[in-house]
């Protein structure tokens, strides 16, 4: 599988330019951020002199630069065309494939014989296309999924203890450890000998034994195992992270983004929600929340202007669909539906 995914993007980087030509930098790296379900906090001070804030993708972009996903440096020159070695580095660094310091562009030989996305002798300097971009999210992805991890467990020595991320651990809830994942990433563990899955929260940094890449509360081990085994093998499928993942589901979601094509929302609003869930509202541009429509046919008019740095929030209470209208500074407008449901399929 590794070997054919791995010839067919060699021939995708020896075709001609894309009908849509090379993607710019801000835009690649917005896709390969977008893919992993993960929130960027809030940003205030920019990292970079030319993203700015209110730019498309400031928030994105300078948290990951924060985090050191993205490297330090006075510009982004987010219109430039994307390269292979910033690709390279920025999927294996959002995909948390090893410690940072080990994913510098000097470790990209080390990295790809692992997760072999290109060929050896690939030209680092080559220009990608979306095309080739989402193929290589892709073909890392599927290989992360079928690697087998080293899997344990640990309970009552721990137990009330508090976590690397400032929780007590419980070993009663179901969460897991692990070195590189974000914290409140979901992750799907799968027991390759029986086939059993649970779905774990990571609050924790660990395993600290060598081989050994995760370890599940006593609780999610016994979801998939029993205890005596101590050991198991196991593949992940990592959902994202947990304010993005649908509960009932486990499943993405997905989110309407776009007001107009120069005013977007930093999350945005998802196409199905949960009762008594909260929802924030954040763009890059101002925008008017001008009225909700319910369930039940009432409308509420708000006429609510946010700025950058303010958020709408509304919590729905019944299940059912519900209408927003939004809108921008120049008078545009648009309609965008949300489905809240109980958890269960319960309307």
């Amino acid at each position: 599988m590794r070997r054919a995914l791995t010839v067919l993007f060699a021939l995708l980087i020896a075709m001609p330019c894309a009908a849509e030509g090379w993607v710019p930098r801000r835009d690649g790296f917005l896709l390969i951020w977008e893919s992993i379900r993960r929130p960027a906090e809030e940003q205030i001070t920019p990292e970079f002199d030319d993203v700015q804030l209110g730019d498309l993708g400031f928030t994105e972009i300078s948290y990951a630069c924060e985090r050191h996903i993205l490297d330090d440096a006075e510009n982004f020159r987010p219109n430039d065309p994307l390269l292979l070695s910033d690709a390279l580095v920025w999927l294996y660094r959002t995909r948390n494939v090893d410690e940072l310091d080990a994913m510098e562009e000097g470790d990209l030989p080390v990295l790809l014989a692992r997760y072999p996305l290109v060929e050896p002798d690939a030209d680092l300097s080559a220009r990608l296309s979306r095309d080739m971009l989402f193929q290589m999210i892709r073909s890392l992805d599927a290989m992360l999924a079928e690697e087998i991890h080293e899997v344990s467990f640990y309970a009552d020595d721990f137990h009330g203890n508090g976590t690397a991320f400032g929780e007590t651990f419980d070993m009663n809830a179901l969460t897991a450890a692990h070195r590189t994942f974000p914290p409140d990433t979901l992750v799907r563990v799968i027991n390759q000998d029986n086939g059993l899955t649970v779905t774990v929260r990571v609050n924790d940094r660990g395993p600290y034994v060598e081989g050994r890449d995760m370890d599940l509360s006593l609780a999610a081990f016994e979801e998939v195992a029993d205890r005596s085994n101590g050991v198991i093998r196991a593949r992940f499928q990592r959902l994202g992270d947990q304010s993005l993942v649908d509960m009932c589901t486990q499943e993405a979601q997905r989110f309407q983004k776009r007001i107009t094509r120069d005013v977007r929302f930093h999350r945005g609003i998802p196409h199905v929600w949960q009762v008594g869930k909260k929802l924030s509202l954040g763009a890059n541009r101002f925008f008017v929340v001008r009225g909700v429509t319910y369930p039940d046919g009432t409308h509420m008019r708000t006429q609510d202007w946010v700025g950058t740095d303010e958020r709408f929030h509304f919590t729905p209470a019944i299940a059912g669909t519900y209408i927003f209208l939004v809108g921008t500074a120049d008078g545009r407008r648009r309609e965008m539906r949300m489905i809240v449901q109980q958890c269960g399929g319960q309307q």
